[in-house]
């Protein structure tokens, strides 16, 4: 897996915090050059620290030819830090107004073939591209944390975004071992996010409505659909739970049944009681474990789980 098939041997990130830091560990473990920028005095030092944690758990996944954590270089000034890079991964707070003065800034300083892409998690690229002279070069490039590990990136194109740039995109992910989809039409949260925020509601309706506690709605997901949807997603689940007939027998026998619980599905407020409640059940479930404790059981297990699908692709493995 050689990053040189996709033309592209440097890139910015800029926004270096824990998404931007994690994007700058990939790259380099894919043998490509990174130049990082983020507004932060201590900046350098905590993208410098991310890379080397992550470093172990990338050596474990595989390393391309060259890479290495010294192909790091940092510089504040995000205009400067883009200077001969291929590719701009851009990963600054999620704040449009801040988001659209960036990418204008960006856009005003690289040659017109660079493409911008934005780790927004769900932010539209018409909005972040609408002062750029040359928006056609802007995508979405949106990652699952953490983006070292997880493959998935979402890319969704604007209003006024040229196909070229997101098929330029959709290459230069694959080419680096990760799962590019290409969202076809714009929506608040793309794609992914859209689905995890639909089940939430689900899982918050059940607490509010006293049928489940919340360890026992994440126990429900850990240890029953969730394994099942980390080897295929939903839609081809259901195509084996169809038997011999597939898609086409479970539509004749699960349709009605599944239509008729989504009538039944809550809308639920999220109240400050509701709020506290999961909060409440939250601590309990995690029960004593920190946030970095929590995080490091998350990746140890996610190793695992990536070490046993592989680079997968059904049938073919």
């Amino acid at each position: 897996m050689k990053p040189a098939n996709s033309g592209i041997e440097r890139v910015a990130v800029i926004g270096s915090g824990t998404i931007g830091a994690s994007w700058a560990a990939y790259f380099l473990a894919r043998g490509l050059s990174v130049t990082a920028s983020d507004p932060a005095p201590d900046g350098e030092d905590l993208v410098r620290r991310a890379v080397i944690a992550a470093w172990p758990d990338l050596s474990r996944l595989g390393l391309a030819p060259g890479a290495s954590p010294e192909r790091l270089v940092f510089v504040r000034d995000p205009l400067a830090a883009v200077a001969g890079a291929d590719f701009v991964q851009e990963s600054g707070p999620e704040r449009e107004e801040a988001k659209i003065a960036l990418f204008a800034a960006l856009d005003g300083v690289l040659g017109p073939e660079v493409v911008i892409a934005s780790s927004s998690s769900g932010l539209l690229i018409s909005r972040l591209q609408s002062a750029c002279r040359h928006p056609g070069r802007c995508v979405i490039g949106h990652p699952f944390n953490p983006p070292h590990l997880i493959p998935l990136v979402e890319v969704v194109g604007g209003a006024r975004t040229d196909p070229a740039a997101i098929a330029r995109a959709m290459a230069f992910y694959a080419a680096i071992g990760k799962k590019p989809i290409h969202i076809r039409k714009e929506v608040a949260g793309h794609l992914a996010n859209r689905l995890q925020a639909a089940l939430w509601r689900e899982a918050v309706h059940i607490v509010a409505d006293g049928i489940a506690e919340v360890a026992d709605v994440d126990a429900a997901i850990a240890y029953g659909p969730g394994l099942r949807w980390a080897i295929m997603g939903p839609h081809l689940t259901f195509h084996l739970a169809g038997g011999a007939g597939g898609m086409a027998n479970f539509m004749d026998h699960f349709a009605g049944p599944l239509q008729s619980w989504w009538k039944e599905l809550g809308n639920p407020e999220l109240t400050p009681e509701l709020q506290r409640r999961i909060i409440d059940g939250v601590a309990r479930e995690a029960e004593g474990r920190s946030i970095a404790e929590l995080a490091r059981e998350r990746d140890r297990i996610l190793l695992k789980v990536l070490d046993a699908v592989g680079d997968k692709e059904l049938g073919k493995g």
